[in-house]
This record gives C-alpha cells, structure tokens and sequence, in this order.
C-alpha cells in the first residue's frame, strides 16, 4: 500500500456543535480521493492516541475560550504525540491574544489604532472616547473569540452600561478601538490562504443595527473577488510570518481612506474558513492537507521573521 493510502488526519471540533455554522465537512470527499482518512474529534475528548494521526487540524473549537488552558494543554498533548499539529503550537499561542495585532503594526501592517488595557478601572470608560478621539468607540477582550464581551458604546448609551462593562472587565484585559463605520456599510472582508496562497474571499455584512459580523448574529455572507489593495494588505499581514501557516483568515475593514483596509484579525488558530462559498475551497484546502502531510509541508511556523 502506497504512502499516501496510509495517511490518517484528524479535524479537532468541539463537542456539542448545535447553533454553529460548519463547513469543514466539505473536505473530506476530496481527501478521500488523494486516500486521505479523517476523522473529527473533540478537542477535548479524553482517550484519544493522538500518535496515530500524520497531521491533525484545529478547526471548529469555537468553545475553547472557556477554558483556554485545557485547550493549550491539549495541543500540547497532541503536539508531543508526534501528530504534526497545524496550526503550529507556538504560532497558535501568540495568536491567541489579541496583542498580536501591536506586534504586526510595528511591523507596518495597516491596524485600527487601539489602547491596550490590563484591565479597567472603575470610572475609567469616559475618558478613553478622549484618548481615542471618537464619538463611537469598541470594546473587546484581547483574549477571546465570537464577539464573546465585545461592546459598541457611544458618550449617551455609556452610563446604562457602565457597571456591567466595569465588572466583565474588572480583572480581564481588553483594547478599545474607534469604531470604524465601513463596518456597517460595507462589513467585514475575509481573505482565506491556505499554505500562503489565496483561496477565495468573502464579505460579512451584519444585520441593520449589529455591528457583529458573525453569521450566528445574522450576517449576510457574500462571495467576494478582491480588489488589488485589499489582497496586497491580506499579503503583507502573512508576509509577517516566518513560514506560511496551513491556513489562515485575514479580516479586514475599509478605512476612512477609501483606498486603505485595516487588519482586524489574522486568524490562525481557530478561523471558519467558509468552504461552502466557493466550488474550489474544498480542493485548495484538501490539496494543503495532503501537502503537509506527505510532503511535510513549509517549515516550523513564526513570528516575527526575525525573532530566531
């Protein structure tokens, strides 16, 4: 039996994936082609041998947030098996707080100006509408995913919500950003690479009122081909890493400038990748999984290029 008839994958998921929208399913007809076996798990199933899989995939571990020790401690797990684990580990923690996105401003990828906070202090929400220099203004965790704690505020609606945000981010970190108004007119734009190379792309525009992007909040997702810019932006945030991850999401938003986007994420750990919204999706991602694990792929992932 050839090499390729032995190879066996796992997709990590969670375990209850009611509510959630996934499509990474749509990969497995054109793994099963190149004689590719998969499996999907939980991450955080007990009893798994973890050394019986060439590559496995974090895919739709939109729970881990909960428990993001557990999470790390199982792709440790996983990682010391001997299973290639992709993302990789080492990347798949810088990315997992949000202060990434200061690591990739100093290295001149166009970002939202944003505070970092280690926490917020009691009466403190007024004056960072100041230190922003808005009128509307976003709160998130730096640690988190799926619009977990993100807040709009403006100056009027700032005192009914006041103590609620005090005491979610009493002991949390968190970055306030201006909010950037594209984001209802035009919403978000995400670029899909897998291994460095372009896959297709897709608009998320949130429902009249929400400034969510997420589809479980009723965003409409549309097909996109980007103009030049946007790729060129999407290209220099990867052009950050050391060496191409197996897969990645660039989020971004048209600025005030209308020619200029900002990163808003560079999702490596745990991004939806949105298969369903291109024919080819399933087959550019089928032909970077066989890749990794045949050909073992691109080097050891990093950030940034000059950190070795």
């Amino acid at each position: 039996m050839s090499e390729v008839r032995r190879a066996r994958c796992a997709f990590l998921t969670m375990t209850d994936r009611q509510g959630y929208t996934i499509d990474d399913e749509l990969a497995l007809a054109p793994l099963g082609e190149r004689g590719i076996l998969v499996d999907t798990l939980a991450w955080n199933q007990e009893g798994i041998d973890w050394s019986r899989y060439g590559l496995v995939v974090v895919r739709s571990t939109w729970d881990y947030q909960h428990r993001i020790e557990a999470f790390l401690a199982r792709l440790a797990e996983i990682e010391a098996s001997g299973a290639r684990l992709q993302n990789d580990l080492d990347l798949m923690r810088w990315n997992l707080d949000k202060r990434y996105l200061r690591d990739l401003a100093e290295q001149a990828v166009p970002t939202i100006p944003t505070l970092w906070l280690d926490r917020l202090p009691a009466g403190a929400l007024a004056s960072l509408f100041d230190e922003l220099q808005t009128e509307v203004m976003i709160l998130k965790p730096q640690v988190g995913a799926g619009a977990h704690g993100a807040w709009k505020l403006t100056r009027d609606n700032l005192a009914g919500q006041a103590s609620e945000i005090e005491a979610f981010y009493g002991d949390r970190t968190l970055m306030a950003q201006p909010f950037v108004p594209s984001v209802e007119s035009e919403g978000e734009i995400s670029l899909i690479f897998f291994e460095g190379h372009f896959s297709h792309a897709l608009q998320k525009l949130p429902k009249t009122g929400d400034f969510r992007s997420q589809e479980e909040f009723g965003s409409r997702l549309t097909p996109l081909t980007p103009e030049p810019e946007l790729l060129s932006t999407a290209e220099l945030a990867l052009a950050t890493l050391s060496s191409p991850p197996l897969y990645a999401r660039v989020d971004l938003l048209r600025s005030p400038t209308p020619q200029q986007f900002w990163l808003i994420e560079l999702e490596l750990v745990e991004p939806s990748l949105y298969l369903s919204l291109d024919p080819q999706a399933p087959t550019r991602f089928a032909e970077a999984i066989t890749h990794q694990l045949l050909d073992r792929g691109p080097g050891r992932q990093g950030f940034p290029r000059d950190a070795d």
